[in-house]
């Protein structure tokens, strides 16, 4: 089964081939997603006086709306989600992004997993999500 892919319109560019959502059956899978807004900046990133300042609790909220975004455009939402990856450059800010995913989320949300990495593919994301939901009614392709 190959599915549906869809890069949504409106939502950054995905930084090389491959779609922001792939549906396959029941299961929608959404790619790495970041804080990154269409015009290539960041939310939760501020440069006052020529220093950078990154927010994590900004950043995690910029992401999850953009997941959002991305299922409404398969006809899912947030409560459709069954699983999350969260990759975190600094486990420092752990506690932060668990406090902002916390607004969305409750222990009846999707299983999580949170790893640190080195780095992301730009120096002002701090968190990239990527996650998987399941369709539990509406059209299937």
């Amino acid at each position: 089964m190959t599915g549906r892919s869809q890069v949504v319109a409106g939502k950054a560019a995905p930084r090389g081939r491959y779609p922001h959502v792939k549906v396959v059956g029941d299961f929608v899978f959404v790619s790495g997603t970041s804080s990154r807004r269409p015009d290539g900046s960041h939310a939760g990133v501020d440069v006052v006086d020529g220093v950078t300042h990154r927010d994590i609790a900004q950043q995690t909220r910029a992401v999850i709306a953009n997941i959002e975004d991305i299922l409404a455009a398969v006809g899912c939402g947030l409560g459709d989600l069954v699983q999350v990856t969260c990759y975190l450059v600094d486990m420092s800010d752990f506690d932060g992004y668990n406090s902002a995913y916390a607004e969305y989320f409750t222990e009846d949300g999707p299983t999580r997993t949170t790893v640190a990495v080195r780095e992301l593919p730009h120096p002002d994301l701090l968190i990239e999500i990527q996650a998987i939901a399941h369709r539990t009614g509406g059209t299937h392709d």
